[in-house]
């Protein structure tokens, strides 16, 4: 059984086809500067569509990264992540290595500064975060963005979880340039 939080857990991310968020070096041209596109059917949305970027973090008080993303972040030369308070989930970083962020431990520790900070909304971003948050049972529904592109090879959008995680369909949609974004809800056993 979970302790109860009053903030919500969630993800917003996009992954090839074949489930990478990342060629093995951090790469991400093929999601950022992809070729120009074969015709796609046009994009369309369904009943109860994902949110884009804007709307979803529209609410959003807090991000919790990993030191991976917050190192490829750093790479865009620019801080897109102004609006949010930043925590980066990291045992290596020092604590005082950037003033825009606050350096986290492990998962109980953000979990921690998130209640004290009365969170409200928190985006959880990178592969290795998203699936320890998953296994602390701190997620609570997920936008997943498939690019219409199989790398072969890669950083995974999920790591190795102790159980299953049942999800709930709750909307899907496509773009004009082939991307398919669904929206999840984590189904929770009625005793949790």
């Amino acid at each position: 059984m979970t302790e109860h939080r009053t903030w919500k857990g969630a993800v917003f991310i996009a992954a090839s086809v074949d489930g990478f968020i990342s060629l093995p070096d951090g790469d991400l041209t093929w999601l950022t500067d992809p070729p120009p596109e074969p015709r796609h059917v046009p994009g369309s949305k369904g009943n109860h569509a994902p949110q884009d970027y804007e709307e979803f973090t529209a609410g959003v008080s807090h991000l919790v990264m990993g030191r991976g993303t917050y190192e490829k972040v750093l790479t865009f030369g620019f801080w897109p992540y102004e609006r949010f308070r930043v925590l980066v989930l990291s045992t290596t970083l020092p604590d005082a290595a950037d003033t825009r962020i606050t350096v986290v431990r492990s998962v109980a520790e953000a979990r921690q500064l998130l209640d004290l900070d009365e969170a409200t909304s928190v985006y959880v971003d990178g592969g290795h975060v998203l699936s320890d948050f998953l296994r602390h049972d701190l997620i609570d529904e997920l936008t997943v963005t498939r690019a219409p592109i199989l790398l072969g090879r890669g950083l995974p959008l999920f790591h190795e979880l102790p159980q299953q995680i049942r999800l709930l369909h709750l909307g899907t949609a496509t773009s004009d340039t082939g991307m398919t974004s669904t929206h999840y809800e984590v189904v929770r056993d009625s005793g949790n």
